[in-house]
């Protein structure tokens, strides 16, 4: 069975249950539902409460939307506090939402929390390794850092490695001019990999005409497969175990 370790149920164009449904029938057997402000932290939570068995959340606030921290902070704070994990939070400097200054702030505040509350954290990365790395270094959280959708080359993938965290790959892994990623999956070690799909972005290859669903995730396993040189079950195995060693595991 696979896990989706990054999947935004509530932005899906199809309602939970036709999606959840799919997702088992390409076995599927559970998802992490992120929130990006309050209000998506506030929609997982109740999608992890409707669907108890396959349903984990995070609190958080994206980079894009950093300068809300100072009116949203505190209520996130609180919902964290109940989540199973932290995030998505982090810093993106492609589209510079939020000035960088309030991005590593915001950032490093989830960081602390995350320690504090010792949870998992949920990282997002857009042309700013090495602000993200020095950020993560200094928090030395290990395996529960989770840098989501992983796009660094060989280089950062090895530095990163060093701390200890977990990366999850997405569809971009199929892509055709995806070399760069698919080169650092292939210097990832798979004992510290998870595959997400970041529904309903970044379909596989695939279906790039269609919205990304967790029933996609086995496609970028077997890209997985193949850059490790192994059989897909194996990659289905590793990943679902780290999951759940990272993020535990959904009970009714």
């Amino acid at each position: 069975m696979w896990v989706d370790s990054h999947c935004h149920l509530f932005a899906a164009a199809d309602g939970p249950e036709a999606l959840l449904e799919r997702a088992g029938v390409a076995a599927v057997d559970w998802l992490m539902c992120p929130g990006i402000d309050l209000e998506t932290s506030l929609q997982a939570h109740r999608l992890a409460v409707s669907y108890r068995n396959k349903v984990l959340w995070a609190a958080g606030l994206h980079p894009h939307d950093a300068t809300r921290w100072v009116e949203e902070g505190s209520r996130l704070t609180a919902l964290m506090a109940e989540a199973d994990a932290i995030g998505e939070c982090g810093l993106d400097y492609y589209r510079d939402l939020s000035p960088r200054s309030v991005q590593r702030e915001v950032f490093g505040e989830q960081l602390r929390l995350a320690i504090e509350m010792n949870k998992p954290v949920i990282v997002h990365t857009r042309d700013s390794f090495r602000d993200v790395y020095e950020a993560v270094a200094a928090a030395e959280h290990g395996e529960k850092v989770v840098l989501h959708s992983w796009t660094g080359g060989p280089k950062w993938t090895k530095r990163f490695a060093e701390l200890g965290v977990t990366f999850s790959f997405a569809g971009m892994l199929t892509y055709p001019t995806a070399d760069t990623v698919r080169r650092a999956a292939a210097v990832t070690p798979p004992e510290r990999c998870m595959v997400e799909t970041d529904t309903p972005y970044l379909p596989p290859q695939q279906h790039r005409d269609r919205s990304n669903e967790p029933a996609f995730v086995p496609l970028v396993g077997e890209q997985l497969a193949e850059v490790w040189g192994m059989p897909v079950a194996d990659v289905a195995a590793k990943t679902a175990a780290t999951a759940r060693r990272v993020f535990g595991y959904p009970t009714s």
